[in-house]
């Protein structure tokens, strides 16, 4: 492979008209997507309008001018075909930590003869302090081991689909089918999943997800989260966190609750309404896009780093499965130094982040990378790595954000 043989890739590419859809920075190549998706074109433009017109000029009539109370509901409908989810079974709501909690409160409701949330060890902090807490308010235990390990005791399998860490990716209708036949239910964190590989919770008979707004979905920092309700599910749907915004009429200001039908009974407080329509308007990247056509440039950009960083710096250890059907939209790689290496690729406008203890992370972003960025990506990581460019004190410095 060279530099010619990628941007012929790139010319060739189905996918490559997508990247005009998104504002990039020049002199840099970001490979982060999977902690902060890049800028979709189309937001600021919404934003400003938002700004200016409906709150700047309508003020509080645009909850009703501009429909902003069933926003929620609009966002999640549109966000549904990108995970494989029933019109009428997504809301847009609140953080991934705080949809966590209301799921998982609702999966023990629904059995309540069992008292464990299963859940994977290395599993993303969140999902592993949330279940604890849930636990400690609800007398359950948390057991953190294999998620495949589900027994009479187990209350909900509580799983994040691709590894935050490694990227690698569980089969989630087989998971889904083992749970279902020891009784239990399944709660599937989609936040490396959502935006970057094929999701069909329908198919695969997932009872309950969450996900978040900002990673490859693009909705910006902080975006607001996602929740999935089975349909099968929804009748009588009661979440322990009971908010004006989740009652079946909010505007009778009601003293007793009642809950909203469906997935309307997951609101609880008032949306953030421009957050929201941030990443509203970032879906709009995905029209006309076909998932599997992204997990197929997904595994070719892989591929492409892959073979390039075996051959450029072969003492780095690749963490990610080299099995396409095993994988999210990542590439994980080990070294002792870790952060120093990943400040001197920053240096170098080579944007990734690392984890702890010692790895580092880029995301491959199908929509905006080309096949020349992750071609030069690992040529400037091969280059660090053979020069030991890391091995300076201003690379070994720890932010506050890693």
């Amino acid at each position: 492979m060279t530099l010619a043989d990628a941007a012929l890739l790139d010319r060739n590419d189905p996918l490559a008209p997508c990247r005009e859809r998104f504002s990039l920075p020049e002199n840099a190549l970001y490979l982060d997507g999977n902690s902060l998706g890049a800028l979709p074109r189309a937001v600021p433009a919404r934003m400003a309008q938002m700004v200016a017109e409906e709150w700047g000029r309508d003020l509080i009539t645009s909850w009703n001018v501009h429909d902003w109370i069933d926003l929620p509901r609009r966002t999640g409908d549109k966000l549904a075909p990108l995970i494989g989810a029933e019109p009428g079974s997504v809301i847009v709501a609140d953080s991934t930590s705080v949809n966590l909690f209301k799921l998982l409160a609702v999966a023990l409701e629904k059995r309540p003869e069992r008292r464990v949330i299963l859940t994977e060890r290395g599993n993303f902090p969140t999902d592993l302090y949330i279940a604890e807490g849930v636990a400690r308010f609800t007398s359950c235990d948390v057991v953190a081991g294999d998620p495949n390990q589900v027994d009479e005791r187990t209350a909900v399998v509580l799983v994040t689909e691709v590894n935050y860490r490694t990227g690698a990716r569980h089969d989630m209708a087989a998971l889904t089918r083992r749970a279902h036949a020891a009784g239990a239910l399944t709660l599937w964190d989609l936040c490396h999943s959502a935006g970057a590989v094929p999701v069909d919770l329908a198919a695969a008979g997932a009872d309950f997800a969450v996900g978040c707004g900002y990673k490859f979905l693009n909705g910006g920092p902080g975006a607001p989260a996602f929740a999935y309700v089975a349909p099968r599910h929804q009748d009588g749907l009661r979440q322990p966190l009971q908010g004006w915004l989740g009652h079946a009429a909010p505007f009778e200001f009601s003293p007793d609750y009642r809950p909203g039908k469906g997935v309307d009974a997951l609101r609880a407080g008032t949306p953030p309404i421009l957050s929201m329509a941030a990443l509203d308007a970032a879906l709009d990247a995905f029209a006309g896009v076909d998932m599997a056509a992204v997990k197929r440039k997904a595994d070719a950009l892989f591929d492409l780093f892959a073979d390039e960083i075996g051959r450029r710096a072969p003492e780095l250890e690749i963490l990610t499965p080299r099995d396409a059907a095993q994988r999210g939209s990542q590439i994980s790689l080990r070294h002792p130094e870790a952060y120093a290496v990943m400040q001197a690729l920053i240096a170098r406008g080579v944007i990734g982040d690392f984890r702890q203890p010692d790895i580092i992370r880029l995301g491959l972003t199908p929509l905006y990378l080309r096949y020349q960025d992750v071609y030069r990506a690992a040529e400037v990581l091969g280059d660090v790595i053979a020069t030991r460019a890391w091995d300076r004190p201003e690379f070994k410095r720890r932010a506050k954000v890693v």
